[in-house]
């Protein structure tokens, strides 16, 4: 009875050693980024394509998008409003050579950053209806 005590207690013990080993993919790093960022209401090309249309109201906009980073007017007294969005995103991975037991093994790790901008302008008429619009992204 003490011999399956003592092998059972020695297999969770194992067990609970080794997952704790088991290494995050680059995927699932990248899943968990985005639900702690709350991606729901983030401002992107794919919004502005589906939602923005010409003829739509100022407020309408700003229902969809929010409020705009900056207004500026031209000679015709016509608004266009400019939204700017900066974000970074980092990956890390590390490998590890053969260990055993608890001896150290070797140890790489390697990490990126990326930055991507995103800018869009949208132009109203002396109405304060949508004439045009347009954006740009950028990935560095």
């Amino acid at each position: 009875m003490k011999k399956s005590l003592f092998i059972t207690l020695l297999s969770g013990l194992a067990l609970i050693t080794l997952s704790g080993c088991y290494p995050t993919s680059l995927v699932d790093q990248q899943k968990d980024m985005n639900a702690a960022k709350g991606e729901g209401d983030s401002l992107s090309i794919a919004k502005v394509q589906k939602e923005i249309k010409v003829g739509m109201s100022s407020s309408d906009v700003v229902s969809v998008l929010g409020s705009p980073n900056m207004v500026t007017t031209d000679e015709k007294r016509r608004e266009s409003w400019v939204y700017d969005k900066v974000s970074t995103e980092g990956m890390a991975s590390t490998s590890a050579g053969r260990g055993f037991l608890w001896f150290p093994s070797d140890r790489n790790a390697t990490a990126s950053r990326t930055q991507k901008t995103l800018t869009i302008v949208i132009k109203f008429d002396e109405k304060g209806m949508v004439r045009d619009f347009a954006y740009n992204t950028s990935k560095f």
